[in-house]
């Protein structure tokens, strides 16, 4: 029998070898739990991107959803991956539109103009892989080039963290008190709690915040009132986007980091699942670029898959594509609830400055683990050029104009790797002694 566009999903308990494929599925009810699951797992970065950046985490989630359910239709179910929030986008949003933090980012539709640039290079990205595979992209983009690029992304946004939590000695103090947290939750518990580390790590500060400011009137106490005011279901708010040619440049480039993300993904799946998704690839590409335009064209943050999903298959060994789809209709309803966008502006500035801090260095040390991972050898002098001048360029905001075009850091960080690694690559040799 010849097979359908979207799998069969033939009910499977997993008790043969714990293992449920993404051609499978679970009963009804589990899949349901399943799905909440997963949108616990990615609520955390989901909800904290959009907030670093000044866009409306409702919308945020809502497009998260509606992208998912956009990837799963162009993969045709056969890729378990929920898309979330991409933390790829926060220093160069934060470049283009200045965004200083605390509320709405006033230059929201400058930074959309961008975010759909990346999608259309990420969307046409895929349709060449469709058509000629990836081996392209793994010689363009080899693990030193991508390690260092995502590096470069936590250590450029280090002085934008530490800014925000620098008002006030109590704020400072608070934002370590909240690394703390996060720190105790990674190391000292267990299981599921472990892996949503940020999201209980920030809610174990926002009480310590509450109990010191509300309780003990230490500082600005948290106001609940804009949550009591806030209705159940509502409308979140939309942008339309402007195309300034600066902000798309700074942007669309960082199609290169989610390709990066992606490929990783998939092979990470692969992996696990036995199953050789590679065939796949070029139409998770240009799903996840659709999903990225759809979300910029109505004001929401650019999406990608996301490592924190596929811990929890990990964890649980059921990759049925079906819990995405349930994971993504949830993301949905909670969406269109104003009170629950309500209870995440009222996150204080310093708890979220602290969770910043740890946030942006786990992306500086996934960069790091990229390399490891790979083996990347460093006595290979090309390899130790490479990273050394990409890292410096991008925690260093090196910018290049030219005429009144101006391209910050990240961005040349990003394409200094490319081209300097593609210079080099025609010869390798081992680092001198004497350094």
């Amino acid at each position: 029998m010849a097979e359908g566009y979207f799998p069969a999903w033939r009910r499977t308990t997993g008790a043969s070898n714990g293992i449920v494929a993404p051609d499978e599925r679970l009963g009804w009810p589990q899949t349901v739990a399943m799905g909440v699951q997963h949108v616990v797992a990615m609520f955390g970065s989901t909800v904290l991107a959009p907030l670093l950046m000044g866009f409306d985490p409702n919308l945020a989630i809502l497009m998260s959803g509606i992208g998912t359910l956009l990837f799963f239709v162009l993969v045709g179910g056969r890729i378990p991956s929920y898309l979330g929030s991409s933390f790829s986008f926060i220093g160069l949003v934060i470049s283009v539109t200045g965004y200083a933090g605390g509320g709405i980012n006033a230059n929201i539709p400058v930074a959309l103009g961008g975010i759909i640039a990346c999608g259309v290079v990420y969307a046409i990205i895929g349709l060449i892989v469709m058509a000629v595979g990836t081996r392209w992209i793994e010689t363009l983009m080899p693990p030193v080039v991508t390690g260092a690029v995502v590096a470069v992304i936590g250590l450029n946004l280090a002085p934008v963290a530490v800014k925000g939590v620098s008002g006030s000695n109590f704020d400072t103090w608070m934002a370590l008190a909240t690394v703390l947290c996060v720190g105790i939750v990674a190391v000292f518990a267990h299981g599921m709690v472990q892996r949503l580390l940020i999201l209980v790590g920030l809610v174990l500060a926002y009480a310590l915040y509450a109990v010191l400011t509300n309780g003990m009137g230490m500082a600005r106490p948290i106001d609940f009132s804009i949550v009591a005011n806030a209705a159940w279901f509502g409308m979140p708010h939309f942008s339309a986007p402007v195309f300034k040619p600066q902000a798309m440049v700074l942007l669309a480039p960082i199609a290169i980091i989610l390709v990066a993300e992606n490929l990783g993904h998939i092979k990470a799946v692969s992996a696990m699942t036995g199953q050789n998704l590679d065939r796949y690839m070029g139409r998770a590409f240009v799903g996840d670029g659709i999903a990225t335009i759809v979300s910029g064209s109505v004001g929401g943050t650019g999406v990608t898959t996301y490592a924190e999903n596929i811990g929890v298959m990990a964890v649980t060994k059921i990759y049925s594509t079906l819990v995405f789809a349930v994971a993504a209709v949830i993301a949905l309803l909670l969406g269109f609830s104003p009170k629950f966008g309500a209870v995440i502006q009222t996150i204080p500035g310093p708890v979220l400055g602290g969770v910043s801090i740890v946030v942006f260095g786990l992306i500086t040390v996934a960069g790091a683990r990229i390399w490891v991972q790979n083996k990347v050898d460093f006595s290979d002098n090309r390899n130790l050029i490479v990273a050394a001048v990409t890292l410096v360029l991008g925690a260093g905001d090196f910018t290049l104009k030219f005429g009144s075009f101006s391209l910050g850091g990240i961005g040349t960080a990003t394409f200094g790797a490319i081209i300097l690694y593609a210079l080099l690559r025609g010869r390798a040799s081992s680092v001198p002694a004497a350094m």
